[in-house]
């Protein structure tokens, strides 16, 4: 049932000429989304139709119809689809400058544009089917039969009638649908933070990331996990996906902490729960955020700045169930003398530093996303070209090119999808009536509705990429926060982040699954242990609704108390999720200082008061039950 709902089609990497002319036109590509980015001149409209064809050529050129499909060799069905890829593409682009001048639902639509809208219709359908799934597929689907037969649905979800042509009009002709925001960023912003990402790794940038992890965490106890979740995080902020940053660290760090005597399940969990949080921490985070820039209006550099705190806040409870678990289990650390020297590290790689920090200027000094990408990726260039084994030739660039082309085609396919659900919602004001039903249910209270925005998010993005999670719950539940009178930042940061997190969310946790190859272990037991060691980035997003002092609004002292009373509440609530701090704790123990967590964690000074008494009894509550065992022994009993 999983394998039909969450399978893709095989990645290709074709051989021989075929290779070679996918290698190339992927790099001409990247080559054209640069210039047309950050140097042309077209209007948008048309660098999103070209975009989405590109992509499209090289979905049917890479990846095969079902996961059975030849790995090395592209079938006649895929050349054709290829071909008409390239056909419907240059029709609308050569048609860009009409459609956009045209009237909406005034205009008429000739034989050839409704023909041509259809065709790439199908097309982005399939190319969607193929790189994320039957699940998200069917979702899309059901969104669209909706659009077109929901008139007959009576109550609150009936609509007025919508006809085939009307529909093509709004989904295909308009920027409101498949051509819209979120294809448009997977054009612009999130293609050149790939492409960085992708050039500061094969310059040997990832390589300093981990070796400086595991120089500053690797010689403590529990050091391999250590390694793991500052090098994840780090990687991570740089990569902006979950499951490609699994694959990248994981590769290393699993098969070392499982040699150091971690049990295969919670080093998988481990990774997955450090690499899921890369997608969260500034200044690059996920494709989702430059989204959410672009919904919400909001600077994407105010995004990144208010999402800093609650994202270091993240790694706290991972890093202390760590160091907790290894002190339990008594794992130590590994060897220092297979670790460099800090001077070493520094020498070799410190310049990576430079392109991260160049990014942060440039947002800092309000330069738009596409072009602080730009001059982090001529930083990367530029440092390293300083040393011989860093520099990068023609051929490395071109196989940058190359990867990140390739990298993106499963990012158009999501956001073709997200784009045809926003589309419909458009049509027929599904997110009105969306409002109505969640305050049906809640009864219009704060919590309750944050709790239903946080299930609905988790389920919606279940084995779909985080930009498609985001933008779906964005466009249904955003409203309903707004009407809550919840901030505009911190209601949409509390969506993306429970689109991130549905990646290690049981049943359908695609990071755990990515792990779970390399861990050689059940998915779902990855899963499961990743969502106990990331407990915390469940709490961290109503904190920051309830605590606004937590994304930087407020003065320097109410910034302090909000930060000092999460870290406490953070660490207290891992304490109990791990049940352990020097010996093990019985329930009561734990329940009481979960109690005390969340006191620190939502409330203010006043509750710190009624957290210190319940952590102060859940001492010695621990101490009792220590000695009890002891007492009974001297009694003989």
């Amino acid at each position: 049932m999983f394998d039909f709902f969450f399978s893709t089609g095989t990645r290709r990497r074709p051989e021989g000429l075929t290779g070679h002319l996918a290698k190339a036109f992927a790099a001409g590509s990247a080559i054209w989304v640069v210039y047309a980015a950050g140097f042309s001149r077209a209007d948008s409209l048309t660098l999103t139709m070209t975009f989405l064809a590109l992509m499209l050529v090289l979905t049917f050129l890479l990846i095969g119809p079902s996961p059975t499909s030849a790995k090395t060799r592209v079938n006649l069905i895929d050349w054709v689809l290829a071909a008409l890829s390239v056909a419907v593409g240059t029709y609308f682009v050569t048609q860009a400058d009409l459609i956009s001048m045209r009237i909406t639902l005034l205009d008429p639509l000739d034989t050839a544009d409704v023909i041509s809208a259809s065709v790439i219709l199908l097309l982005a359908i399939e190319a969607m089917r193929r790189t994320v799934g039957m699940g998200l597929t069917l979702i899309v689907l059901l969104f669209l039969a909706y659009n077109l037969w929901g008139d007959r649905l009576g109550g609150v979800l009936g609509h007025g009638e919508i006809s085939y042509v009307h529909f093509l009009d709004i989904t295909v002709f308009t920027t409101d649908g498949l051509f819209g925001v979120p294809l448009r960023v997977a054009a612009t912003y999130a293609f050149l933070f790939v492409l960085f990402g992708t050039a500061l790794s094969k310059a040997g940038g990832a390589q300093f990331f981990y070796n400086l992890a595991a120089y500053l965490t690797g010689g403590t106890v529990g050091g391999p996990a250590k390694i793991a979740v500052v090098s994840s995080g780090l990687y991570g902020t740089i990569s902006g996906s979950p499951t490609s940053d699994v694959v990248t660290t994981g590769s290393v760090t699993i098969p070392m902490m499982k040699t150091m005597g971690y049990r295969p399940a919670f080093a998988a969990a481990t990774e997955v729960a450090a690499s899921t949080g890369g997608s969260l921490l500034p200044p690059v985070m996920g494709a989702a955020a430059f989204i959410m820039a672009e919904y919400t209006g909001i600077p994407y550099a105010e995004i990144a700045l208010a999402a800093l705190i609650p994202a270091l806040l993240y790694y706290v409870p991972i890093y202390l169930q760590v160091h907790l678990r290894a002190l339990r289990e008594g794992l130590r650390g590994v060897d220092l003398s297979t670790i460099p020297s800090l001077g070493r590290i520094i020498k070799d790689g410190g310049l990576f530093v430079v392109p991260l920090v160049v990014i942060s200027w440039a947002l800092i000094k309000g330069y738009t996303p596409t072009y602080s990408a730009l001059y982090g990726l001529a930083g990367v260039l530029g440092v390293s070209m300083l040393r011989r084994a860093t520099r990068m030739g023609i051929a490395d660039i071109y196989d940058v090119l190359a990867e990140t082309s390739f990298r993106m085609v499963a990012v158009a396919g999501a956001c073709a999808a997200a784009g045809l659900v926003i589309g419909g919602i458009t049509m027929t004001g599904l997110a009105s009536k969306f409002s109505t039903l969640v305050f049906m249910i809640s009864g219009a209270d704060v919590l309750a509705s944050l709790i239903i925005a946080a299930l609905l998010t988790t389920l919606l993005g279940m084995g779909m990429p985080t930009p498609s999670a985001y933008i779906l719950a964005a466009v249904l539940i955003s409203p309903v926060m707004q009407d809550l009178g919840i901030d505009l930042l911190a209601g949409h940061l509390f969506i993306l982040y429970f689109a991130v997190m549905s990646a290690l969310t049981p049943p359908v946790a695609v990071a755990a699954y990515a792990a779970s190859a390399i861990a050689d272990e059940n998915p779902l037991v990855i899963a499961v242990q990743a969502v106990k060691i990331a407990l915390g980035a469940f709490l961290i997003p109503f904190a920051f609704v309830y605590q606004p002092a937590l994304l930087l609004k407020g003065s320097v002292v109410e910034i302090l108390v909000a930060v000092i009373g999460a870290v406490a509440g953070l660490s207290l609530v891992a304490v109990a999720a791990e049940g352990y701090y020097r010996t093990p704790l019985g329930r009561g123990p734990r329940l009481a200082l979960t109690a005390a967590g969340l006191l620190l964690l939502f409330g203010g000074l006043l509750s710190w008061l009624g957290a210190l008494v319940l952590a102060g009894c859940a001492w010695v509550w621990s101490k009792a039950q220590e000695r009890a065992p002891e007492a009974k022994g001297a009694t003989g009993e």
